[in-house]
C-alpha cells in the first residue's frame, strides 16, 4: 500500500550511489557526441552539479518543509509504479489515462487528488516511467529529472556557443551555475521537465530554421519537447514562441553577407519578425483558450489573489504589486512592476529564510549586471545593440514577457524563486552576451581611433 508521506527511504540511501554511477556512465558514454575541445571542461561539473540540486531539494522538502510538490508528484509516481506491477494492462491503461473514470484503474485513481489535473499527472507519468528503472526509488528518479534538465540546458548551451564560442565561461554560468537554477530545475517537479524542454526547443528552432540542417529532425525535437511544456505549463510557450519567431525571422536577415543590403533590408526583417510574432500568437490563441489574452489577465487576477490569501495565512513572504482587474489593460499597469520583482527581488531586506538570500543575492547579480551595462554603453546604444542582435532581442523579449506574467500571478517570494529559473539562463544570457558586443564595439572604435 503506497502511503503519502513515503518518499526518503532505506532504498534511497543504498541505490543513489548506485544510479548515480549508472547515470554518470551514461553521460560519459554521450560526451564524445555532444563536446568539443571548449565545452568539455563543463559537462562534467554541470552534471553532477545537477545531481546535487535533485538530492538537495528532496532533503530540503523533507526535512525542512516536511512535505510539498514534489513529494505529492512521487505519491501520485508509487500509485502508478503499483497499477504496473500489479497489473501490466491497467497500468499502461492508468500511465495513457487522460482524467477519465476506468472500473478497472479506480482502486489507484480513487486516492489520487491530481489525476484530473492534466499539469501534474504530466510529471507524474515521467516520474512513473523512471520508477520502473529505478524500483520506484524518489532519489533516483530525481537524478531522472535531473538529467532530463540537464540534456536540454547542454543542447542551448551548445547552440549558444555556435554563436559566441568566446563566451564559454559566462553562457556555462548563466546555464548551469546558478543556485536557483540548478537548485529548483533539477528535482523532481515541473520546473525540471519544463527547462530541459525549453533548452530543446531552442535547440531545434535554431538548428531548423537559422542553421537548416535535419530539418525533419529538429522540428520533430520542436513538437517533442514542446507538448510536455505546453501541458504543464501552457505560459511558457506563449512567452517564448513570439520572440523566438521573431528571432528565427531577424537572425535570417542579419546573415545577409552584403552589409548595404543588409542595413536596407533590416527595417523589411524586422516587421516580418514582428508579423511573425503576432501571427504565432494569434494561432496559439485560437488552438487554446488558455493563450487567449483576455483569458491570461482573468486567471493572473485569481491566481494572485488566491497566492497572496495562503502566503498570508501561512505566514509566507507573500508580496503585492496593487490591485489587478483582469483585464489586459490592467495586467500592462502593473507590468513593470512585475519583471522588477521577477529579476530584482528580494531585496536583502526582504529575506526571511536561507532559500530567499540565494534568490537575493541572484537579484543582486541581475541588478549589478544590468546596471554595469546599460553604464558602460548608454541607455540609447543599449537599446541599438539589442535591436541589431537578433539573439539579443529574443533573450530580453521572452525574459521580459515571462517575467511580467509569472511577477504578476505569483505574489510569493518562495514560488516566484521556483517559477522564474525558466527566464534566468535566458535573461544573464541576453546580459553576457550584450556586454561583449559592447566591449569589442569599444575595442573596435579604440583601434580605429589609434591607427587615425
Amino acid at each position: 500500500m503506497v502511503q503519502f508521506n513515503q518518499m526518503l527511504g532505506i532504498k534511497d540511501i543504498f541505490l543513489t550511489p548506485v544510479y548515480i554511477l549508472l547515470f554518470y556512465t551514461l553521460a560519459m558514454f554521450v560526451r564524445p557526441k555532444v563536446t568539443d575541445a571548449t565545452s568539455i571542461r563543463y559537462y562534467i561539473p554541470a552534471l553532477l552539479l545537477k545531481f546535487v540540486g535533485a538530492i538537495a531539494m528532496g532533503l530540503v522538502y523533507t526535512f525542512y518543509y516536511g512535505a510539498g510538490d514534489t513529494t505529492s508528484y512521487f505519491f501520485h509516481a508509487s500509485l502508478i509504479f503499483d497499477a504496473l506491477v500489479t497489473d501490466p494492462l491497467t497500468g499502461l491503461e492508468l500511465l495513457f489515462s487522460h482524467g477519465e473514470y476506468n472500473y478497472r484503474t479506480v482502486e489507484w485513481t480513487g486516492r489520487m487528488f491530481w489525476y484530473h489535473t492534466s499539469a501534474e499527472f504530466m510529471v507524474a507519468r515521467f516520474a512513473a516511467v523512471l520508477g520502473l528503472i529505478t524500483f520506484c526509488t524518489y532519489t533516483c528518479i530525481a537524478l531522472g529529472f535531473a538529467m532530463l534538465s540537464f540534456s536540454g540546458l547542454w543542447a542551448m548551451f551548445r547552440t549558444l556557443l555556435k554563436l559566441y564560442p568566446n563566451l564559454h565561461r559566462q553562457l556555462a554560468i548563466a546555464l548551469f551555475f546558478l543556485p536557483s537554477v540548478f537548485f529548483w530545475g533539477s528535482g523532481l517537479m515541473k520546473d525540471s521537465l519544463c527547462l530541459g524542454g525549453l533548452g530543446w526547443i531552442f535547440f531545434g528552432f535554431y538548428r531548423a530554421v537559422v542553421e537548416r540542417r535535419k530539418i525533419v529532425q529538429s522540428l520533430l525535437i520542436v513538437v517533442l519537447a514542446s507538448y510536455p511544456v505546453l501541458v504543464m505549463k501552457s505560459y511558457i510557450l506563449l512567452a517564448f514562441m513570439p520572440p523566438a519567431l521573431f528571432w528565427i525571422v531577424n537572425e535570417a536577415g542579419s546573415r545577409i553577407r552584403n552589409r548595404l543590403v543588409r542595413r536596407a533590408m533590416t527595417p523589411f526583417f524586422f516587421l516580418l519578425g514582428l508579423g511573425a510574432a503576432m501571427v504565432g500568437l494569434s494561432k496559439l490563441a485560437q488552438s487554446d483558450a488558455r493563450f487567449n489574452l483576455d483569458e491570461v489577465a482573468a486567471r493572473s487576477k485569481v491566481t494572485s489573489e488566491y497566492i497572496y490569501r495562503v502566503s498570508v495565512m501561512q505566514g509566507g513572504a507573500a508580496y503585492t504589486l496593487g490591485e489587478m482587474d483582469g483585464t489586459l489593460g490592467g495586467m500592462l499597469k502593473l507590468a513593470p512592476a512585475a519583471v522588477n520583482v521577477s529579476l530584482f527581488r528580494p531585496y536583502p531586506w526582504e529575506v526571511q529564510n536561507p532559500l530567499m538570500l540565494l534568490s537575493a543575492v541572484e537579484s543582486l547579480l541581475f541588478l549589478y549586471l544590468t546596471i554595469t551595462l546599460i553604464w558602460r554603453t548608454g541607455i540609447f546604444k543599449t537599446f541599438a545593440l539589442i535591436g541589431s542582435t537578433p539573439i539579443l532581442q529574443m533573450c530580453f523579449i521572452f525574459s521580459i514577457i515571462f517575467a511580467m506574467a509569472v511577477g504578476m500571478s505569483t505574489n510569493n517570494f518562495g514560488t516566484l524563486a521556483r517559477y522564474k529559473v525558466q527566464m534566468m539562463p535566458f535573461y544573464l544570457s541576453g546580459l553576457y552576451i550584450a556586454s561583449h558586443l559592447s566591449a569589442m564595439e569599444r575595442r573596435r572604435r579604440a583601434e580605429a581611433f589609434a591607427r587615425a
